[in-house]
């Protein structure tokens, strides 16, 4: 756990480690949960609502702990001779927050790469890359190209495929209400892109 999360979670001796401004930034963020409790006509006093500003302060600190980072230094670069065959790493937990409402979006992200030259990486740094860029105020469409370009960027491979598959909230819940209903993405480069047989079948295997 970084220090970050840490001071936001509770974590032991977290107040000597705390980051310079979090103590201002959560007691910004409190204030302004406690404004918009006043303003849907709630009374942020009452009893069930007095600990909710310093909740949701500590919580969107979390949930956006991806802003002020580079996801894709997760990618250790490792060599691994005669890997070259096709690597695939299907469904990955996401939760992002679509940034034009600040609701939840949620799904997994499917992630196959062809290294080139032994370039590989840990399969675990591939769920961090999909961690790292969700927790910040996204659209799918974004956050799909995103990984994508990171593992093209890193590991310099012969072809990668993204797919993420996710339900949106802000469909469920207001507007439309599509009940149901789910966004699918996709995002390929190299070989994956430029051969349309090879983008078929990375994606039906990232899919089925």
């Amino acid at each position: 756990m970084d220090t970050a999360m840490e001071a936001t979670t509770g974590g032991r001796g977290a107040g000597s480690r705390q980051p310079p401004g979090l103590k201002r930034r959560l007691r910004r963020l409190e204030e302004a949960v406690k404004t918009i409790l006043a303003n849907i006509g709630e009374d942020p006093g009452r009893p069930g609502l007095a600990q909710t500003p310093e909740r949701v302060a500590r919580m969107y600190l979390e949930l956006f702990s991806g802003l002020g980072s580079d996801p894709a230094e997760q990618l250790t670069v490792l060599e691994e001779e005669g890997a070259g065959d096709l690597v695939i790493v299907r469904d990955i937990p996401l939760y992002s927050m679509c940034e034009h409402h600040l609701i939840p979006f949620i799904g997994r992200a499917h992630v196959a790469y062809l290294p080139d030259q032994g370039r590989i990486t840990g399969l675990s740094k591939i769920a961090r890359l999909v961690e790292g860029y969700a927790r910040r105020p996204q659209v799918q469409e974004r956050l799909t190209r995103q990984l994508a370009d990171a593992i093209e960027a890193r590991l310099a491979p012969r072809g990668v495929a993204v797919v993420v598959e996710a339900e949106h909230l802000c469909m469920v819940m207001r507007g439309v209400r599509a009940h149901g209903s789910r966004v699918v993405t996709v995002a390929v480069r190299g070989l994956f892109a430029s051969d349309p047989a090879e983008r078929e079948q990375v994606i039906a295997q990232l899919r089925s």
